[in-house]
């Protein structure tokens, strides 16, 4: 039997990235017969054939550095005792041989994430307090572990973003990344836009059958732009004309801040925080165009699952997800999350009902090359070629 071992602090179905990802591959991977082991902090419980290995979390009297060493550290010792087939790295540990980061390069998404600050002075400080910092410096020198080591695993990257900054960061050729993009369950995210469900909650949400809902759906508001979405909204209200629109913020819960500034724009009403949620088809039902003005993601699942539900996507350039958007067909690609003028002017397109029905067509197509059967084939095949010391085809 085939064996492998993925490491990660929670497993969850329902977290974003990572952490849902792994649940999902884990899944197939136990259905094909193999042995699969889990190592972090927390487990959900799925998949049920699944071994689960628990790394005790240190307490927060502790420095988040020493914390992610303490993880990265008792990783290596389970793993050695284990000495599966295959040990998968998704950029917490420092033993592995197949790296597929989730998170993208730390020195770039530290960059982009510091941009979200509207204040040049915060923004600087928090430049010297982040890359000089004991846990940005921990985590670099976790993240380099795969380019260091003599044999170095393979490397795949999950968008073609993602393979061009650990090219440009870690000196490495095209050949030396494999790119596998992420997948999305085609089945669970197919939607009818008629049904009962999607006026039930539209009218829960105050909106009614004529209106254009633009969906947003993120856990970090910051770093995701909801400040300038929420700004874009404002531009695209003080446009005028009979085309109504809404704005659903499903996540996290605003701060007092992100409430006044709604307020000081006058959108209530226009605009909707709904929390979190466990069930993101029931909004992508709902809505009809999803936006996520990222500073930076690796390859934002959320936008795969926007697409397969027949919701054209606008995010940005630093979205390695925007990788499969054909612009101004089945979504838009902004170059600047803080351009809340294009924002709003590419947010403005999609109150065409016409166009707005064409680019769903056409965005469940683009999904649909994207299914979580052929990501998980093809990571299966890397993980088949490692064991048979031959090159994937």
């Amino acid at each position: 039997m085939k064996s492998i071992t993925l490491a990660l602090e929670n497993f969850s179905r329902f977290s974003g990235g990572a952490e849902s990802y792994a649940v999902e591959l884990s899944e197939t991977l136990v259905q094909r017969g193999w042995e699969v082991h889990l190592v972090g902090q927390s487990w959900g419980g799925v998949p049920q054939g699944a071994v689960f290995h628990q790394i005790p979390k240190l307490s927060k009297l502790f420095p988040p550095s020493l914390r992610i060493l303490h993880f990265a550290f008792k990783h290596r010792s389970i793993v050695r005792k284990l000495r599966t087939d295959i040990v998968l790295g998704f950029g917490a540990t420092i033993e592995m041989n197949v790296y597929q980061s989730h998170g993208g390069v730390h020195f770039y998404s530290s960059l982009r994430k510091i941009r979200a600050e509207a204040n040049p002075f915060t923004r600087i400080v928090k430049t010297l307090l982040t890359f000089l910092s004991p846990k940005s410096l921990v985590r670099s020198w976790i993240e380099s572990a795969p380019f260091r080591m003599k044999n170095r695993p393979v490397i795949i990257a999950i968008s073609d973003m993602i393979r061009r900054d650990i090219r440009q960061r870690y000196a490495l050729s095209q050949d030396d990344v494999q790119l596998v993009y992420n997948g999305v369950d085609l089945e669970k995210f197919a939607r009818t836009r008629d049904g009962d469900s999607r006026k039930v909650l539209r009218r829960d949400l105050g909106f009614g059958p004529d209106s254009v809902l633009f969906l947003f759906m993120a856990y970090d508001f910051r770093k995701k732009g909801v400040k300038y979405l929420i700004q874009a909204a404002a531009r695209l209200r003080d446009k005028g004309g009979s085309k109504r629109f809404g704005v659903v913020v499903v996540g996290s819960k605003p701060s007092p801040a992100l409430l006044g500034l709604v307020d000081s724009l006058d959108l209530g009403g226009r605009l909707i925080f709904r929390g979190p949620t466990q069930n993101p088809e029931s909004y992508y039902n709902a809505c009809d165009v999803f936006v996520l003005p990222t500073f930076y993601d690796a390859c934002s699942l959320v936008v795969f699952e926007a697409m397969a539900s027949g919701l054209p996507a606008i995010t940005t350039r630093h979205n390695g997800a925007s990788g499969i958007i054909s612009d101004g067909r089945d979504g838009m690609v902004l170059e600047d999350p803080l351009d809340v003028a294009k924002m709003a002017t590419a947010m403005e397109r999609f109150l065409d009902i016409p166009f707005l029905e064409t680019s769903s067509n056409l965005a469940r197509q683009t999904a649909s090359r994207y299914s979580k059967k052929v990501n998980h084939d093809r990571i299966i095949l890397i993980f088949e070629s490692v064991l048979n010391n031959s090159s994937p085809t």
